[in-house]
């Protein structure tokens, strides 16, 4: 229950806050409207002209920087990715019902993640400083001020450091396509250990340029179903034919569970467990047994002291991918048992497309809002199921159900594997 001390070390770690910048609309609430009217924002790319490519298509974020509260300032220094997490750092701020300037800030930290850091702004500046590509050796002189900004990820957690006003820890995390949920960990751990007592934790990802389509485009990883972008994303469907690429960010307000108790804070969830592995084994290849995935499916959920059964709804990693859909599959039914034929499973990306490093914390703020609203997302496009893909994977229509704890997991580039179980507030379940 809350309040209670974490199996494994220190103290109790909940979620107070949220803050979501989504494909289909800016704020927590527009992204869970998206999600449980099972609609989808793929569409052909508008950021920039993708005509030469094999795909065309991606999941778009229709962000305005100054609509969303940013000052010229701000909006000259940051990279859009920068942008998406300081627009949905401020919104989970104030959705905590905290206030940065009666925080200790030796107490605050911060743990970012990002796979691919401030892409859109780099790509850009080699434009300029290369003539288009045409000078092999470039002119320093043309970069904008802010170009070393651009380089460095880091700068993506200072800056949300910096509308935190957290001095505390803070941190990048770059671990591929599972960066949101290991960055959300890194936090709640910083809370266990007792480094801090808040930490701003998610990740963000603006990565639809010329360059990052043109590298999936090479390993034939993203949809060519240029014609019908609306159905593109079809994960665990037999007539998918890879991921659609997206962008987006969301940030989490965690708490240790008595200081947000002491003042009244609601309570989304908890973060009751988590584990990651690596399979030492391939840069992109996934072996077909998921042995890895479930092995950190099965520890996280030890950490919360839940048995298979205890889990009611799994937010699948779900990309689109052939290879992914079938050795998350295979994942599931090793760590679950029978009953990962019971547990309704959905991914998310069917909606919002794939956003690299930020999807795993959009994934964890899909979850706590699965569990505060006790609805299970669909997924979208999901039409003719793949034989070997058998289980409940909650075809198009989202589904009201009894939600008390949920697992989320992620799958990424370099063989990277990742769960996190979160539990309902009050319910019991992660805390006997």
């Amino acid at each position: 229950m809350i309040g209670e001390r974490h199996p494994a070390c220190g103290r109790d770690v909940v979620v107070t806050g949220l803050g979501v910048v989504a494909p289909g609309g800016i704020g927590t609430a527009a992204f869970w409207r998206l999600l449980t009217a099972g609609a989808t924002a793929t569409r052909t790319i508008t950021l920039f002209d993708a005509s030469g490519f094999r795909s065309r298509i991606a999941a778009e974020c229709d962000f305005d920087p100054a609509a969303s509260g940013l000052s010229p300032q701000q909006i000259r220094r940051m990279d859009r990715a920068a942008q998406f997490a300081v627009v949905a750092a401020r919104e989970a701020l104030a959705d905590s019902g905290l206030h940065t300037d009666g925080l200790d800030p030796s107490r605050t930290g911060v743990a970012i993640g990002s796979a691919v850091g401030c892409t859109m702004s780099l790509e850009e500046e080699y434009v300029v400083l290369s003539d288009g590509g045409r000078q092999w050796l470039v002119d320093h002189s043309y970069g904008v001020p802010h170009l070393y900004r651009h380089m460095v990820p880091s700068t993506l957690a200072m800056e949300v450091a910096w509308e935190a006003k957290a001095e505390g820890p803070v941190a990048l995390i770059s671990t591929g396509c599972t960066s949101g949920i290991d960055a959300v960990a890194h936090g709640a751990q910083l809370i266990r250990e007792g480094s801090a007592d808040v930490v701003v934790a998610g990740a963000t990802d603006a990565p639809i340029s010329p360059i990052t389509v043109a590298c999936f485009d090479a390993i034939k990883a993203t949809s060519p179903n240029n014609d019908d972008p609306e159905h593109a994303s079809r994960p665990f469907d037999k007539r998918r034919d890879g991921f659609v690429l997206g962008e987006g960010a969301a940030v989490l307000v965690l708490e240790e569970a008595g200081h947000a108790l002491r003042r009244g804070a609601e309570i989304r969830a908890r973060i009751a467990g988590y584990a990651a592995r690596g399979n030492a084994y391939h840069m992109t290849g996934l072996r077909p047994d998921g042995r890895e995935m479930a092995e950190a499916i099965t520890v996280s959920m030890a950490q919360a002291r839940l048995n298979p059964e205890d889990i009611d709804y799994v937010n699948a990693h779900g990309s689109g991918t052939k290879q992914n859909d079938r050795h998350e599959t295979a994942a599931f039914k090793r760590s679950l048992g029978e009953h990962a034929y019971r547990v309704p499973v959905s991914s998310i990306k069917s909606m919002i497309g794939h956003s690299l490093g930020a999807i795993g914390a959009i994934e964890v703020a899909a979850c706590v809002l699965a569990l505060q609203h006790q609805v299970v997302p669909p997924t979208a496009n999901l039409s003719v199921p793949d034989p070997e893909c058998d289980l409940d994977y909650t075809p198009r229509t989202a589904r009201e159900a009894r939600l008390d704890a949920v697992l989320t997991v992620g799958s990424g580039f370099g063989g990277f594997q990742s769960a996190m179980v979160l539990t309902r507030p009050g319910t019991g379940k992660g805390g006997r």
